[in-house]
């Protein structure tokens, strides 16, 4: 058997999901064509990838060597593809998006309607994450971009900034928070704090916006947390384009807390060093930070 690019992707995503299983579900193909594809390219290389002898798969010294190789190979194929996209003025055959959960996507399926309109030849995929688990996506599926609240920096990403999005500490006009001045992170802690769920399993990044307390409840994303908030579950930090009109009608209020109940944060949009955006990435960008509805939260 000849050595492919396709079983070297298998065995990068095998590495960067951490098991057969997930690499699995990241390239959508059954576990057992996982399998064969990395028996193959150990009988091809004459070596053992894996060793197997324990619970999970794990890497031998000559796997991670064959590793680094590989990705080094891939890495050298991707730049020629995007080198010959931009000669020929063509677009990216796919496009893989990871979102954070917390960024509008109001914006985001303004875009898509603008490229379909435009006729984008380009398949795009979107998934959405929370928190570290955006970047551990990212990463387990080789994507394209990501559009995040917060990542961890590495020299081999490129990030270009997106519309600021402002959030509030929030609660429901009739919780006992409510009405109280001057409010300490103690009486905070007398009541249950309200959060989304970080779906990172790397746990990369701290939430440094968790107030600690000893009741929290953590919930799937932002629209089950509003109805959480409303409802008046407890108290929590929300993005201000999704309670705009709950505080407008009074069904929601910004707690009076003492060290600030409001913030600001720039997303980013995020790729690869070696895979520069196509022109379906760089339309995407673009339509994404112009003035006008396709930026607005």
């Amino acid at each position: 058997m000849a050595l492919t690019l396709d079983a070297l992707e298998v065995l990068d995503a095998v590495d960067r999901a951490g098991s057969f299983g997930s690499a699995a579900r990241a390239l959508h193909r059954a576990q057992s064509a996982v399998s064969y594809a990395i028996r193959q390219l150990e009988e091809a290389l004459g070596v053992a990838l894996f060793d197997r002898s324990g619970h999970r798969a794990v890497l031998t010294p000559a796997g991670r060597a064959t590793l680094d190789e590989a990705r080094g190979v891939l890495a050298r194929v991707r730049r020629l593809e995007h080198l010959a996209l931009r000669f020929q003025g063509g677009y990216e055959p796919h496009l893989a998006v990871i979102i954070d959960g917390i960024l509008p996507m109001g914006p985001i399926m303004e875009v898509l309607r603008r490229l379909a309109d435009e006729r984008v030849p380009t398949r795009i995929q979107l998934k959405v994450e929370f928190l570290g688990g955006v970047q551990d996506r990212f990463e387990a599926d080789a994507a394209d971009l990501m559009l995040v609240k917060d990542y961890t920096r590495d020299p081999r990403l490129v990030a270009r900034p997106l519309p600021s999005v402002a959030c509030a500490l929030v609660a429901a006009a009739d919780h006992p928070l409510a009405g109280r001045r001057d409010l300490e992170l103690l009486d905070l802690h007398e009541h249950v704090e309200l959060t989304v769920h970080d779906s990172s399993t790397s746990r990369r990044l701290v939430d440094q916006r968790l107030f600690g307390g000893p009741r929290v409840f953590y919930l799937s994303d932002f629209n089950t947390k509003r109805e959480a908030l409303r409802r008046g579950l407890g108290y929590g930090w929300m993005p201000g384009y999704l309670i705009d009109d709950d505080l407008a009608r009074g069904a929601l209020v910004v707690l009076d807390y003492r060290p600030g109940a409001r913030f600001t944060f720039t997303p980013a949009l995020v790729h690869p060093v070696d895979r520069p955006l196509g022109r379906t990435g760089l339309r995407f960008f673009e339509l994404l930070t112009a003035p006008g509805p396709a930026a607005a939260p």
